[in-house]
């Protein structure tokens, strides 16, 4: 698990600064979870990394997230389980489901549980679909999304 700073945001015409919301990404595979981190702290958020959902339901700041984003397959606990996890504890943590394999029953399943975005890996991230599920995200919590 890594934790960059906490930035701060200048947030609209007021002059307030406030903490960037917390984003997590739970992802196995060591580059996509770097890539994802660099790219969201290039936008100004705070990003923290686990490399299983196992550490993330762990850790300590699995309240504090306002929105995560996980990958769909990992061993142990998949990204799906994850959110059944994450719904019996609960918690309504917006979710962003990353893949490199695409699967419409999966994506269905996702989708009708409660996430935010199931976007492939590769393009759907570095195109705008992937800031404008993370909006809608924090939107839903009500967190700022002013950084993109």
């Amino acid at each position: 698990m890594r934790l960059g700073i906490g930035y701060l945001l200048h947030q609209g015409g007021n002059k307030r600064l406030k903490e960037a919301p917390l984003i997590s990404i739970v992802d196995d595979d060591d580059l996509s979870r770097a890539a994802v981190e660099s790219l969201l702290r290039s936008r100004g958020f705070t990003a923290c990394t686990f490399s299983s959902a196992e550490s993330y339901l762990r850790s300590p700041l699995l309240k504090k997230t306002k929105c995560l984003i996980a990958d769909v397959q990992m061993p142990n606990v998949d990204g799906l389980q994850l959110q059944q996890y994450l719904s019996l504890l609960g918690l309504d943590t917006p979710i962003i489901f990353l893949t490199a394999y695409p699967d419409d029953a999966i994506e269905a399943r996702a989708l009708k549980a409660g996430a935010v975005g199931f976007l492939k890996k590769g393009h759907d991230i570095w195109g705008g679909r992937f800031f404008a599920c993370l909006q809608e995200a924090l939107a839903s919590r009500g967190a700022s999304a002013s950084n993109s």
